[in-house]
């Protein structure tokens, strides 16, 4: 394969120069503008789903960030799948453009029907989550049996919700590379004599465009949050659709035995590029209401529901497999594949949720205790349509095979209902001045096929040596209900498996004075490892998804910050030690599991060249990693590099934020992830150098 042809970047580069250039001179005689907020600082409560109040991060015994607005739009996130630049703890794990996001956590893949919150109560995220309503984005990480009834280790992603402010009057424009563009508004005002009522309304439209081929779409999202205050009662609603219609893109894979050299390998080539080629439609509705009621100066209580409807058509020309060579894990060797036709249109997933809980201090036996209590019932249905999974003929990496299509036959799939209902209880003592002990306890009961009760503790005790420096260590498990993949391949398609218990050892320090912040995390946390068994070459039901021993992840997790001067350093950094053991495969025992990294890195650098104008830096790299489970084939390390430009012009009263950045400076090609899906390994390759330019108006 030749190298691809690269884009040139000057029309694009020049233009953009010459506008920030003419708004840097306009400025000079423009009003004084605004101190730049600096990027990538982490808001310094902990974040809200943990449970323990408007506690400061620094003194809560878990590790966890929390991503503002501010620092998305800084650093170009329009997804979650986008997140793993902010993070060293967070990685890719099958993130393919056109469909929902995959995260892993400490080398942990999240469960998309359990590991995400929407302002604390479960949703499913096999959608497209839009985020241009969303105020901030937490993680918490760690196992999260405390705030999870089930849910895969590694750790939690909650999405907060806009809520009504006193005036807001906010519009963005967004041009990418490739012809890629958005514009969003976000509008709030407060009503009444004494402001009591509220109303924010944020909607957005996208052109997608990316560089990858055959890869055109568009999504929107229309989104609406009112309140109204009382003397003791908070009453909130709100409601947001989003619609998202765009062709997805497959990865490519081993060619033989052969990893191929990702630098011959064009990042914007798109497999799924047969003339039968449909968009993948992901569209959601999602509306909740809170009321939060104060009972005292020490108490209140809380009513929270929540329901959300999502639609899909998945549909894709599959590669998968060389049947020409009897391999059904990878691509052939002189880069043909076998294609197959996918189609699943009409999808329907439902989640339901409703907290009742009450918290508040009391004193008892001598001592203070800030307790919460509460009972949270969910429901998770999925309605699964008949699916194809055909062979359609075979295709090749260069994409210029044509494959004819075969929707037919259709295979029924079942569907999944789920419910839960978790009691749930949290205390946290002040033994002393400067300790405090931190205990959880939830028990659960989750009912499918059959019924099933888990109770998951969690306990924690944290030690102020110094006013900035808190030692703490924790403990706890947590549950998660994995099914097989709704594939004809799966024997046990759509079957949930056996509840997986996981249990977790963390033990760290934090130290935040003077701008500077430093936290330190040891854990170790044991998982029973889910894997494919059986021929997985293609046919109906040759492939099983089981319990095949389990994965033991130890490691260390650093995240330092800090201002000198006009430099603002944030920098995060994981070392992980993962592996197998007790596989029904010996030669597996002591391997890291496929696609995750033994090393990452996120360094994050701004510097203000004047009040106004701020230039801004972010460096990722990740470590190599298996991309077959008994290490026969693996990806080299890669380092990427994304620079951006920030300026803030104030004019007559109004706010003009610019941003200029270019992600992957440098165009490095590598393969950035190696997810072993469905019996097969698939690479996925960083994305190309691509330019961004945005304008955000604040009135």
């Amino acid at each position: 394969m030749a190298r691809a042809q690269r884009f040139p970047l000057e029309p694009l580069a020049s233009a953009a120069a010459l506008a920030l250039a003419c708004l840097a001179a306009q400025a000079q005689t423009a009003a004084p503008v605004q101190q730049v907020v600096v990027t990538g600082r982490t808001a310094t409560l902990t974040p809200s789903l943990a449970g323990f109040g408007n506690l400061p991060l620094a003194q809560a015994p878990l590790a966890a960030a929390t991503l503002s607005e501010e620092a998305l739009r800084d650093q170009g996130t329009r997804s979650l799948a986008e997140l793993t630049r902010i993070d060293a703890s967070l990685s890719d794990a099958y993130n393919a453009e056109g469909y929902w996001s995959f995260l892993s956590v400490r080398g942990f893949t999240l469960d998309n029907r359990f590991n995400y919150r929407r302002d604390g109560l479960p949703i499913n995220a096999e959608t497209a989550l839009a985020l241009d309503n969303k105020e901030r984005l937490e993680v918490l990480k760690g196992t999260s049996g405390i705030q999870a009834g089930t849910s895969a280790p590694g750790g939690l992603v909650n999405l907060v919700v806009k809520r009504p402010e006193t005036r807001v009057r906010s519009a963005r424009l967004e041009a990418r590379q490739g012809g890629g563009s958005t514009a969003a508004v976000d509008l709030s005002e407060r009503f009444g004599n004494e402001s009591q009522f509220g109303l924010r309304v944020n909607a957005a439209y996208e052109h997608l465009d990316p560089l990858l081929r055959n890869a055109r779409g568009q999504r929107h999202l229309a989104a609406l949050a009112a309140d109204a205050r009382f003397r003791s009662t908070l009453l909130e609603v709100e409601f947001e659709s989003s619609r998202q219609q765009q062709p997805s893109a497959p990865g490519f894979s081993l060619l033989g035995t052969t990893v191929p050299d990702a630098r011959t390998v064009d990042p914007r080539t798109n497999l799924n590029n047969q003339a039968w080629t449909q968009p993948v439609l992901l569209a959601g509705n999602t509306a909740s209401l809170r009321v939060t009621q104060t009972l005292s100066s020490e108490w209140r209580a809380r009513l929270h529901a929540m329901t959300q409807r999502l639609r899909s058509d998945d549909r894709i020309a599959f590669p998968f497999g060389c049947s020409a060579a009897g391999n059904f894990d990878r691509y052939c060797s002189d880069g043909s594949f076998d294609f197959y036709d996918f189609r699943s249109d009409g999808e329907k997933r439902r989640s339901d949720a409703l907290d009742l809980g009450v918290e508040g201090r009391i004193a008892a036996g001598g001592l203070t205790h800030h307790v919460g209590a509460g009972l949270l019932a969910t429901r998770h249905e999925a309605t699964l349509p008949p699916q194809a999974f055909n062979f359609a003929g075979t295709g090749h990496i260069d994409a210029d095979v044509a494959a004819p299509e075969a929707p037919l036959p259709l295979v029924d799939m079942p569907g999944r209902n789920e419910r839960s209902t978790e009691l749930y209880l949290r205390d946290r003592v002040e033994l002393a001045p400067r300790w405090s002990l931190w205990a959880g306890l939830r028990h659960s009961r989750l009912r499918r096929e059959a019924a099933q009760g888990f109770t998951t503790p969690w306990l924690a005790l944290t030690w102020q040596a110094q006013p900035h420096t808190l030692l703490y260590a924790n403990w706890g498990q947590g549950v998660e209900s994995e099914a097989a993949p709704n594939l004809p391949l799966y024997g046990n398609a759509g079957r949930a498996l056996p509840a997986l218990k996981s249990r977790q050892l963390e033990a760290g320090l934090k130290h935040a004075r003077n701008g500077t912040s430093v936290a330190l995390a040891a854990f170790a946390i044991t998982r029973p490892h889910t894997g494919d068994a059986g021929a997985c070459d293609g046919s109906d039901g040759s492939c099983t998804r089981a319990i095949d021993g389990e994965a033991v992840h130890r490691g260390i997790e650093a995240q330092a910050g800090t201002q000198v001067g006009a430099w603002h350093w944030q920098a995060s950094a994981l070392a992980l030690h993962a592996r197998r053991r007790g596989a029904a495969d010996a030669a597996l025992n002591g391997l890291a599991p496929v696609n995750v990294p033994a090393r990452s890195l996120r360094v994050h650098a701004a510097y203000a060249l004047a009040a106004s104008t701020e230039l801004q830096a972010t460096l990722s790299h990740e470590g190599a990693r298996a991309a077959l489970p008994d290490h026969s084939a693996s990806i080299p390390a890669w380092t990427r590099l994304d620079v951006g430009l920030k300026l803030l012009q104030r004019i007559q009263g109004s706010q003009l934020t610019w941003r200029l950045g270019i992600d992957n400076v440098a165009d490095t090609r590598a393969w950035k992830e190696a997810p072993y899906q469905f019996g097969h390994a698939y690479l996925f390759p960083l994305q190309p150098r691509a330019l961004r330019l945005s304008l955000q108006a604040e009135l």
